[in-house]
């Protein structure tokens, strides 16, 4: 079986760690995914990446090529 991978793209600023971001690492872990940690380090990372990918919020998952959306979409996407 090949090696689970995942992207995730998560926020972390200078004086907020995006909680959900957190959580959607350890899930990935948790499940036995080799995690590509992508920081968005400042707003604007965080706004050019959500216009970029149609999104509204951060994290987001990427498994396979395939956005699976945030924390929430993860553990539902890993429960089917």
């Amino acid at each position: 079986m090949a090696d689970k991978k995942a992207i995730l793209y998560r926020m972390i600023l200078p004086d907020h760690t995006c909680p959900f971001g957190v959580r959607a690492k350890a899930i990935l872990e948790e499940a036995g995914y080799e995690v590509d940690d992508r920081i968005l380090s400042s707003r604007a990372d965080t706004d050019a990446f959500k216009a970029e990918h149609g999104v509204e919020t951060t994290p987001q998952v990427f498994i396979d090529g395939e956005r699976i959306g945030g924390s929430d979409d993860l553990e539902r996407y890993l429960a089917a």
